[in-house]
């Protein structure tokens, strides 16, 4: 006979009990439970992501299409392999919990999150602090290339790019939108440009000089085109004042000569009134 048996006949025969298990504290009970639910959550995630496929009892068949040809009779075609599998669905790690970076004013030096000025022009000045009528105003883009002597190139392709704000125009908003830069950034670049105040006010001399001289030449051209457009019938005349007598004489500048038509100062032999005197071409 085994001893391992009769050791065991002789604790039944002498009627001792075995000794209990030691009973689990509410900790490691709570412990567990934790675990089991864990596993239960990765048990059905791990389900959620297989394929349709895999699933247990599920079959797979493929799907013929019924295409009509037009012709009169119907095509069948067989979807491909490529379709028949299903990705699988890629459950990602949620990322991990970072403090956001905050920004410093540069006014009140105070942390914040985000602003208007933050997020249109990269200026880090937070709401609070945020001045429309002076410092953080806002002008359009004529006056910028106006004001400021700056081209197009200077606000769009100089590094870094100007930025801008769309808004619509208010004098009429059936027009294009307008760009709104901020003044602050908009000198700053007038700076970077002409290099200085003198530099910037001789700019703006010249172009009025320029403006002066160019609004001359159309005034002359326009005087010239009227000149050409008057009727070839009549003859441009002159009041020549006599030098003795107060005589006012029509010279004819066409021939440079003095017509027979004498009209006198005062003179009461004239005929037509007001209306002959005033005129200033007189008809060959």
């Amino acid at each position: 006979m085994d001893p391992s048996d009769s050791g065991g006949l002789d604790a039944v025969g002498t009627g001792e009990e075995p000794s209990p298990k030691p009973e689990l504290s509410a900790a490691m009970r709570a412990k567990i439970e934790r675990n089991r639910q864990r596993a239960l959550m990765l048990r059905q995630a791990r389900l959620a992501s297989r394929p349709l496929s895999a699933v247990e009892g599920a079959t797979s068949a493929k799907v013929s299409k019924t295409i009509d040809s037009g012709a009169g009779f119907f095509i069948e075609e067989e979807e491909g392999d490529v379709e028949e599998q299903r990705t699988r669905k890629v459950v990602h790690q949620p990322a991990p919990v970072i403090e956001p970076d905050y920004l410093v004013c540069d006014d009140c030096q105070k942390s914040f999150m985000d602003s208007y000025l933050s997020n249109s022009f990269n200026l880090c000045v937070c709401d609070n602090c945020r001045d429309n009528e002076e410092k953080h105003k806002l002008i359009s883009r004529t006056e910028a290339k106006q004001h400021y002597m700056l081209k197009d190139c200077d606000l769009d392709m100089r590094e870094p790019p100007l930025k801008f704000v769309l808004k619509k125009n208010p004098h009429n908003p059936r027009w294009g939108d307008m760009k709104l830069y901020l003044k602050l950034q908009v000198e700053k670049r007038c700076m970077e440009v002409w290099g200085s105040e003198e530099a910037l006010e001789e700019a703006r001399e010249t172009r009025e000089e320029n403006r002066e001289v160019q609004k001359q030449k159309r005034f002359n051209k326009k005087v010239k085109g009227c000149v050409h457009c008057i009727n070839p019938k009549c003859v441009c005349v002159l009041f020549v004042r006599a030098a003795q007598g107060g005589e006012e004489q029509y010279v004819d500048q066409r021939h440079q000569r003095s017509p027979t038509s004498v009209r006198t100062r005062g003179g009461g032999g004239s005929r037509g009134g007001p209306l002959q005197e005033n005129l200033h071409h007189l008809r060959t």
